[in-house]
């Protein structure tokens, strides 16, 4: 049964609750050192109301993750201002050619297509210049967490693991994990966060951490 890092700081809700206490120290610092993506709307949490946290599940019946459930406690308005939510309230999670049209255009929508039932449920998050970073609901690991991936069209059409959560993506923006990319996957052999990210390689890349064109 997914744990969510309760009692592991380098995990899930642990992880990012030290995310939020160092976001509350200046809330309308940008996420972002290239770009100015304020992590709060003018300086101001804006949180999920209790009520409908408690209820909240993915279209597709899956659950929060322990990692956004905790981060939705705590603000909902870095996730609005990305196109999570519909206009009517709950999720609009989009598939992953979908995203890619509204991205980067519609010529690559048509080369991601076949990847698009491998990854049906995909929100945008802050990051990347010419690349992008998406969260893809679907199977999680043994934290209970949805896997982050880069999404690159520069070179070669490519989209692979990244991190293994939430809670590691957004520790490692507010620069809480320190971890220098030599490539978008090289967290598979990070000692703490391989295992995890290998979870994910099984069951959305069958063994592999990334798929790259022709798909």
């Amino acid at each position: 049964m997914p744990m969510g890092g309760a009692g592991n700081p380098a995990h899930g809700v642990a992880l990012t609750e030290q995310v939020i206490d160092a976001v509350r120290r200046d809330p309308a610092a940008s996420a972002l050192s290239y770009r100015h993506v304020p992590w709060v709307t003018d300086g101001t949490p804006e949180p999920m109301v209790a009520d409908a946290l408690d209820k909240v599940v993915f279209p597709s019946g899956r659950p929060l993750s322990p990692s956004l459930r905790a981060w939705l406690a705590f603000d909902s308005g870095l996730l609005e201002r990305h196109g999570w939510f519909a206009p009517g309230g709950g999720f609009a999670p989009r598939r992953l050619d979908r995203l890619v049209r509204d991205e980067l255009g519609e010529p690559w929508a048509e080369i991601f297509e076949p990847l698009a039932e491998r990854f049906p449920e995909c929100f945008l998050l802050p990051g990347g210049s010419d690349s992008r970073r998406i969260l893809a609901v679907g199977e999680p690991d043994s934290e209970g967490e949805y896997p982050v991936l880069a999404l690159d069209v520069d070179d070669m059409p490519f989209v692979g693991l990244m991190y293994p959560g939430f809670d590691v993506y957004v520790a490692h923006t507010a620069g809480l994990v320190e971890y220098d990319f030599p490539t978008y996957t090289a967290m598979v052999d990070h000692p703490t966060y391989g295992p995890r990210m290998r979870e994910h390689s099984v069951t959305r890349f069958a063994g592999k951490d990334y798929a790259e064109y022709p798909f």
